[in-house]
């Protein structure tokens, strides 16, 4: 004699199996934008009148879709302005562009990308800056986050979430 509990058994496996497969395919079909892991960053500084210093840095990185591969540029900028003691300013900016398709089909692709950075100097005041690039991979959301070792007060980290351009 077969038992209830045999039964019931054999009849929630399969919908179990079928839900298990579905939640495997739409974890895949979520994870569509890939930020890639070539960021770079290039500092500057600059002195102003009244003995203010400058400390400039921007950071880019490409987030990629892996579905289409059309892929964005994005860049982060974070600007301080100090005197002797203290930071005076701060500016931040940022977005994501556009660039191309690479294969005209859909499929399922990889990216990583790099590019040349201009001369820069990462020894200003201590160990200079560090760019953080920050990728949601369900969604296009990007935060890009330097930050800035200033010598006269705490680090600065500023973010800035991209606002993505599709010209």
């Amino acid at each position: 004699m077969v038992s209830l509990s045999r039964i019931a058994l054999s009849s929630v496996l399969p919908v179990l199996t079928l839900l298990t497969i579905g939640f495997a395919d739409i974890a895949r079909a979520e994870d569509i934008f890939k930020l890639s892991s070539n960021q770079r960053i290039a500092c500057s500084r600059g002195l102003s009148a009244g003995k203010l210093q400058n400390i400039n840095c921007k950071s880019y990185a490409y987030v990629f879709n892996s579905r289409t591969s059309e892929f964005y540029r994005c860049q982060v900028a974070v600007a301080v302005t100090r005197d002797n003691k203290e930071v005076l300013k701060t500016d931040t900016g940022g977005g994501c562009v556009l660039k191309t398709r690479i294969f005209p089909e859909d499929s399922s692709y990889s990216f990583d990308a790099t590019e040349t950075e201009p001369p820069n100097t990462n020894s200003f005041f201590g160990s200079g800056g560090t760019a953080i690039w920050v990728s949601d991979n369900t969604k296009l959301k990007v935060r890009g986050c330097i930050q800035l070792v200033v010598g006269v007060a705490p680090d600065v980290l500023k973010c800035v979430d991209m606002a993505f351009d599709d010209k």
